[in-house]
């Protein structure tokens, strides 16, 4: 079978995937504007990556730039489970597996913490 010849959209369209690079300024702005959505830094990370602009190009991580803002989603996720635990063992007087949860899922907050703030 023959090779179909490429048309014009189909060059187009590749020409248009190259995007140009951003200053670091920019580069900035748009995590602080997609920050305000609610992303997190991964999120994020990802959100740029589809629209051609990569993280690793810019001198600053994006979590850096969101400083405070900032939220490890592991810690996050460790806290609402601990919150959840201690609801559940208020109710639950005599769950022995849930209490012996409650302390391991407490120290795991506790280590995580200590490695983050190093």
């Amino acid at each position: 079978m023959p090779k179909k010849a490429k048309t014009e959209d189909t060059e187009k369209a590749k020409e248009t995937k190259k995007t140009e690079k951003l200053s670091e300024s920019e580069f900035e702005k748009k995590v602080i504007e997609l920050a305000d959505k609610g992303l997190t830094a991964e999120k994020i990370g990802e959100t740029l990556k589809k629209q051609g602009i990569h993280s690793k190009e810019y001198s600053k991580k994006i979590s850096q730039i969101l400083g405070h803002k900032y939220k490890n989603p592991d810690m996050e996720n460790i806290s609402n489970k601990l919150a959840k635990l201690n609801e559940h063992v208020k109710n639950n007087h005599g769950d022995k597996r849930a209490i012996r949860e409650k302390g391991r899922i407490s120290a795991q907050l506790k280590r995580l913490k200590e490695y983050l703030n190093k």
